[in-house]
């Protein structure tokens, strides 16, 4: 079977410690580690397959152990992997999670910001229906990407994460789903004066008018305790979290809610609604468990959750 969904990014190696608090400027503390496989696009990746999406992972390693546990872990989740090796380090990111579930992050592109736009089978996005981009690659593979898929009348998908600052918004005339955070969404309205609290007063109204300020279809703004709400020209919808959770680790709550949605969209048929609410419930499930990839749930999961919870 054709993967139906294409993820096109980054693999990160996760180097985690916990803490009970983030260590002050010149502090050492104590913490516990654990390593494990990680990165925007493959944890998206990850979360799609998981959550019952046929799918393709296209990304750059280092030829180095962590590039080689990479492609098996990737196979092990039953993701068509097409990687090439680069004369670089595989990606890495350095993570700290506080005893709330907090987290704060380096990450060294290494391998992943060589990747180029001669990397990505071609027959790969003519053949699939959703296409998925985020920023932890070189940016110029990305519109390669999406005016391929734009061209094969695929659905393209771009989570702005992390924002850059050499970030082109030109590629928003070939992005039909826009999803960022609250940082994101505020960095992309006005770096200067717009501000996260301002965005918390505004109503679900002036929300909107924000967001279709973008020529974008549609504008998701994950938003991260609260849910997510989902902007489009005939109107929008505020889906709400899911409480009664138990947050462990918020680290790769947007790549869980990105795949599930990418698996959503393919699964309901572009219904981009039941589609945020399927990606809603894989990020709330991701938040009760550990680590980056291993919390991306499965399928059966998120089924139980949206069975447990009446639709908005």
């Amino acid at each position: 079977m054709n993967p139906s969904i294409v993820v096109v990014g980054s693999f990160n190696q996760d180097l985690t410690w916990t803490c009970a608090e983030f260590p002050a400027p010149g502090e050492t503390i104590v913490g516990r580690f654990q390593t494990g496989p990680g990165g925007k696009g493959s944890n998206q990746a990850v979360a799609a397959a998981r959550a019952g999406g046929a799918t393709a992972f296209v990304g750059a390693l280092g030829d180095d152990s962590f590039g080689r546990d990479a492609e098996t872990f990737l196979r092990s989740e039953g993701i068509a992997v097409h990687l090439v090796r680069k004369k670089l380090p595989t990606g890495n990111a350095a993570i700290l999670v506080n005893r709330r579930g907090e987290n704060q992050i380096i990450i060294a592109l290494g391998a992943n910001a060589a990747l180029a736009p001669r990397d990505v089978p071609a027959a790969l996005l003519r053949e699939a229906r959703v296409v998925v981009c985020q920023h932890e690659t070189n940016l110029a593979v990305n519109a390669h990407v999406f005016r391929a898929a734009r061209r094969a009348g695929v659905t393209t998908v771009l989570n702005p994460a992390p924002m850059r600052a050499d970030f082109d918004d030109r590629i928003l005339d070939l992005t039909d789903v826009l999803i960022p955070n609250e940082t994101e969404f505020v960095t992309l309205v006005n770096r200067r004066n717009f501000t996260e609290k301002a965005l918390h007063a505004l109503s679900h109204h002036d929300l909107h008018r924000l967001c279709r300020g973008f020529d974008v279809p549609t504008i998701i703004v994950t938003l991260g305790a609260r849910g997510c709400f989902v902007s489009q020209s005939r109107g929008y919808v505020f889906i709400p979290a899911h409480t009664g959770l138990k947050v462990v680790d918020t680290t790769g709550a947007g790549d869980a809610f990105v795949g599930g949605f990418a698996a959503g969209l393919a699964r309901f048929d572009g219904n981009i609604a039941t589609a945020a609410r399927y990606g809603n419930a894989a990020a709330a499930l991701s938040v009760t468990k550990f680590g980056t990839a291993p919390s991306m749930p499965a399928q059966r999961a998120i089924e139980k959750l949206l069975r447990a919870t009446p639709a908005e």
